[in-house]
């Protein structure tokens, strides 16, 4: 139990509620993250253990940045991540009801229309040591400041704003009288132009919490310092509920090697460092489910890192290791080759005989699939040598091995190209060695192979994106690993035509997933991670 649910369970037994009710509310101009994921894991899980509410809630008080298309990306990213939200809910909901608090705030003399400008402002609010001094608009009587504020609404006035009236000496910057609305001249993505002046995050946020009686509004650290100000404007409300929403915060995910930021993402796009937000190399849920990480995977990782109120980094290898465990369970195992050479099989008289391979010995219920094994096979490079110590039980000269779900083989002779590359094994088979069948020897090596009537795939397997544990980001570009993503060809076997865009292992080499956004002329797959932790 982490301590926000101890804090809850104290609230429960003390009668200050019944049920807690939770809501997500993310600022739609933009991808979900993993810091993002931190987040709704704790609120709808919490809304789970406690078979309550949790709400999804657009904070949509920014029509410059925000569009229907982030929504939309936010509302797939939640579903995908198994989660229903109890209702999808918008600030811009209230709007009307916003203005009707900030028109009573004005008129019980707690906020003021202020015509100074924003270099005026900032100079007038001090600094962290230094004392703040009123705004030369801020004794105005309530009646002007309410005919200007209208004003404001209608559009006749776009050069102020309306600010609380709190104390220009707090040494809380954010509580030396904060803007609440502003003018911005641009369509709404749900209410057109129908408003002129929108409320800051910091007026709209705690309003909407009350609205909609969430009782336990859950935000990173960062928010710490904006929580006098949440629970100002919450005790100035005169119509509010039995219930006031308290504000608690936890730590945000930080993880190494990466960065946080929808900003620095946007700027990686523009920059053609990488093709898109759902880039595989980039912590969005959209990459990183292109990535072919589960939800489970993702689920478990911010369970492992915790909620606590000391910030923290988190080590890219656990979020591996959360999916590696994931898929371990749950992939079949495909043979997928990737440096290959030929393989004949020279008193091979069958044509093709169809073998059984099982999909994954980890599940039983998962059961097994056909492969065509015939005279000409391909193998990896790295499994044969023609001359090798006893250590290396892959194929050598005069020695034999297993071919996954097939036969016995034994390297009989090899060809070489001009420059002493080996380009084909000849080898003979053991008629009496099909898998399943007793040996009168014991065989130490198997190695995976495919038929020459096989799918020719690309393969992009990615490292980290940036070189360094911890980013200066105001330099990415010196920090870029360059080899974070690179591609090769294969050759997989044919069942890889029936993929259904699980995640999958490729014998021996990671896990992967196919890629359906790809434009390229064959399959492609994603690698998704290592077999074991490689850093």
């Amino acid at each position: 139990m982490n301590f926000i649910e101890e804090k809850i369970e104290n609230k429960i037994k003390e009668g200050v509620y019944e049920n807690p009710t939770f809501r997500f509310p993310p600022e739609p101009n933009g991808h979900l993250h993993l810091g993002h994921l931190k987040a709704i894991v704790l609120n709808f899980g919490l809304s789970e253990k406690y078979d309550s509410t949790c709400i999804l809630r657009f904070d949509d008080t920014n029509p410059l940045k925000e569009s229907k298309k982030y929504v939309d990306s936010i509302i797939k990213d939640i579903e995908w991540l198994g989660y229903d939200p109890s209702n999808i809910t918008y600030a811009s909901d209230n709007f009307e009801y916003l203005l009707t608090v900030a028109k009573d705030f004005i008129m019980r003399d707690l906020a003021y229309v202020d015509f100074s400008t924003s270099e005026e402002m900032a100079e007038g609010k001090g600094t962290p040591t230094t004392v703040g001094k009123n705004s030369p608009y801020r004794d105005r009587s309530n009646e002007d400041n309410i005919n200007d504020f209208e004003k404001m609404i209608s559009g006749e006035i776009t050069n102020a704003v309306l600010r609380l009236k709190i104390d220009m000496t707090s040494p809380n910057m954010l509580m030396r009288d904060p803007v609440v609305y502003r003018h911005i001249e641009s369509d709404h993505h749900r209410t057109g132009d129908k408003y002129k002046v929108y409320p800051m995050y910091d007026f709209a946020h705690p309003i909407c919490d009350l609205v909609e009686n969430i009782t336990d509004s859950l935000c990173t650290l960062e928010f710490e310092v904006h929580r006098p100000l949440y629970n100002w404007v919450l005790d100035n409300i005169v119509d509010k509920n039995t219930i006031v929403p308290e504000q608690t915060e936890f730590n945000r995910l930080n993880l190494n090697y990466n960065v946080m930021s929808k900003r620095i993402f946007n700027e990686l796009v523009e920059s053609n460092i990488v093709e898109d937000l759902d880039d595989p190399r980039l912590p969005t849920v959209s990459g990183l489910r292109r990535r072919g990480y589960t939800p489970t995977s993702l689920i478990n990782f911010c369970e492992k890192v915790g909620w606590t109120k000391k910030e923290s980094i988190s080590d890219h290898n656990l979020l591996e290791a959360c999916l590696r465990e994931d898929l371990n369970k749950k992939a079949n195992r495909y043979m997928v080759v990737t440096d290959p050479i030929k393989l004949t099989i020279e008193n091979w008289d069958k044509g093709v005989e169809w073998v059984t391979v099982e999909n994954n010995p980890e599940d039983e219920e998962a059961g097994s699939r056909t492969m065509p094994f015939s005279k000409d096979l391909y193998i990896e490079r790295e499994d044969f040598r023609k001359e090798a110590n006893r250590k290396y039980f892959r194929l050598k000269l005069d020695h034999e091995v297993r071919l996954k779900g097939g036969y016995v083989v034994k390297a009989i002779s090899c060809k070489e190209d001009g420059d002493g590359n080996i380009t084909e094994v000849i080898c003979t088979y053991d008629p009496s060695s099909k898998s399943g069948m007793e040996l009168d020897r014991k065989i130490k090596g198997t190695i995976h192979w495919v038929s020459t009537n096989c799918v020719d795939c690309e393969i992009r397997e990615y490292d980290r994106l940036f070189k360094e544990e911890k980013i200066n980001t105001d330099d990415l570009k010196s920090n870029l690993n360059e080899n974070s993503l690179t591609i090769k060809k294969g050759y997989g076997e044919i069942n890889l035509l029936e993929d259904k865009g699980l995640p999958i292992q490729f014998m021996r080499k990671g896990y992967y997933v196919l890629d359906k956004d790809t434009k390229s002329t064959c399959i492609v797959y994603n690698k998704c991670v290592s077999l074991k932790e490689n850093w």
